[in-house]
């Protein structure tokens, strides 16, 4: 895919990643953009800056996903790509409420099976469209300390896996973004900050990526249709050395977790150690 006279719509586009994407589909030359958010105010100032149009969203309402794909077709024409972004991070294990793992649940991985339904069909109509999810390096690995983020990060990659499986054939191409530690908001906008901003950083021994790094390899990665993002590309090998022997990397680790936490047990770690 290119940019160039296309239709696109961002979720969590007030910052970060999703900012750095909207920016860079506008100079790409794309023909709209839709910045959705549940941070209306911020959606607005980045739609401002860049020449686009803004909308507040919460991604875990289906209806309103409906509404906006409804909406973006009939005021500016069908969409070619949409980018389903938003998230947030908590700090917990098994102790860790019903109700903060349903809504890592709701965001995660119901938002882009929403937005999936909300396009997907009349995609296919039109002989093609693509997709774009962002999940984490955590889904493809683990996220030490968070019980909520690895759970649903998995899944998320599941998901876009099952759908470039199932409609790929009609058209729908599929990319699922799978970053470690980007410069973006997603911790201040975590309902556990205090406690993540306390940790050590799980996700950031390769480096701390800016969302224009992200976008760089966004690009890239559309205009050879890859499934997988990887900002990262360390990740690709640790993925492998996963399959390659799950039980020694599962080992490694639990080195690993011990090392990040030497002087006290890791997040979720509630129960008593051995």
């Amino acid at each position: 895919m290119e940019l160039k006279g296309k239709i696109a719509v961002i979720t969590g586009g007030a910052s970060g990643i999703g900012e750095g994407l909207a920016e860079r589909f506008v100079a790409e030359g794309a023909r709209h953009v839709v910045v959705a958010d549940r941070d209306e105010g911020g959606a607005k100032a980045v739609a401002s800056r860049i020449g686009a149009s803004a909308v507040g969203l919460d991604v875990s309402d289906e209806d309103a996903i409906r509404d906006l794909v409804a909406t973006t077709e009939r005021d500016h024409g069908p969409i070619d790509l949409f980018v389903s972004n938003a998230g947030f991070v908590t700090v917990g294990g098994l102790e860790a409420p019903n109700e903060e793992l349903q809504a890592m649940w709701a965001v995660h991985v119901l938002a882009h099976l929403y937005a999936a339904r909300a396009v997907v069909p009349g995609m296919i109509e039109r002989g093609g469209g693509y997709l774009l999810n962002t999940a984490s390096a955590a889904g493809l690995l683990s996220q030490i300390g968070s019980l909520g983020y690895a759970v649903t990060k998995h899944a998320a990659v599941a998901l876009a896996e099952w759908l470039s499986i199932t409609y790929g054939r009609q058209g729908i191409r599929v990319s699922v973004l799978c970053p470690q530690a980007v410069e973006t908001k997603i911790i201040e906008n975590s309902p556990t900050a205090d406690r993540v901003q306390g940790g050590p950083g799980v996700a950031s021994g390769d480096g701390v990526l800016q969302p224009s790094d992200v976008s760089d390899v966004v690009m890239e990665a559309l205009a050879e249709e890859r499934f997988w993002v990887l900002p990262h590309p360390e990740v690709a090998e640790y993925a492998r050395r996963k399959t390659e022997d799950v039980d020694r990397w599962l080992e490694g680790m639990r080195r690993f977790q011990d090392r990040l936490f030497a002087d006290s047990p890791p997040p979720g770690e509630w129960l008593p150690r051995p």
